[in-house]
């Protein structure tokens, strides 16, 4: 579905993406874990086209995207969650997630998709009216992460979803993301730095550093590998 080839992007005279390559099949969970300032949100941005890569080439579902703004993106289909939720605060959860839906016109599927959001989060079913900005973080997570979803993404990009939240959030939040992957088949792309939650909930995982990859590999596997225990898992 994604397919990222020597893709390098940066601020100014920073490189911060120095050829990464790595690629997504279609239902997949993948994630990729590295130290605050590696380039995991580079990564994401660039291919949402938020930051304009460099060189190298962007594929999605075999078209390649690397010189398309962001909005044309999002219409072919991957929307991004970014790191410290961004909900819109003056606006109430309803119409929060009616920004999300603001592209499509089939109001039968954007119907059924609110029901969909607010069966995987109950809370804002209940605080629908309510506004954005006074939702607690774990609460705006959620909002942010339906948001995504009222645009039927065929590929959700999750930057940090578990920042800042209490332990009983994150363990929330990550039972919903494998959930959102086996109920509607959506590819998930997961930047996390907890990469022990994040490892145990992906299929395949890639670890970047200095904007570079380094490893790649089965999750659960990378959890037993000694590099990765040592440098991100505190073993």
């Amino acid at each position: 579905m994604l397919k990222l080839e020597n893709v390098q992007a940066g601020y100014g005279s920073i490189i911060a993406l120095k050829g990464v390559s790595l690629n997504i099949e279609q239902g997949e969970i993948i994630t990729l874990i590295g130290a605050n300032g590696a380039g995991k949100s580079t990564t994401l941005m660039t291919i949402s086209g938020v930051v304009k890569s460099r060189s190298g080439k962007i594929l999605f579902n075999g078209s390649e995207i690397q010189d398309k703004g962001s909005d044309e993106i999002v219409r072919m289909g991957i929307c991004q969650v970014p790191e410290g939720r961004h909900i819109f605060p003056q606006l109430s959860v309803q119409e929060n997630l009616d920004m999300g839906a603001f592209l499509r016109k089939d109001k039968g599927g954007v119907k059924k998709d609110l029901e969909y959001v607010f069966d995987l989060f109950p809370i804002l079913a209940q605080r629908r009216h309510q506004d954005g900005g006074t939702l607690s973080g774990g609460e705006q997570q959620m909002l942010a992460m339906s948001r995504a979803l009222m645009a039927r993404p065929q590929l959700l990009l999750l930057d940090e979803p578990s920042m800042g939240l209490a332990p009983l959030v994150i363990k929330q939040i990550f039972e919903i993301i494998k959930e959102i992957n086996e109920s509607s088949n959506t590819t998930i792309f997961l930047v996390e730095q907890n990469a022990n939650q994040a490892l145990q909930v992906a299929h395949r995982a890639y670890v970047i550093e200095n904007g570079e990859i380094t490893l790649s590999g089965d999750a659960r596997e990378l959890l037993t590998n000694e590099k990765v225990q040592k440098a991100y898992l505190g073993i």
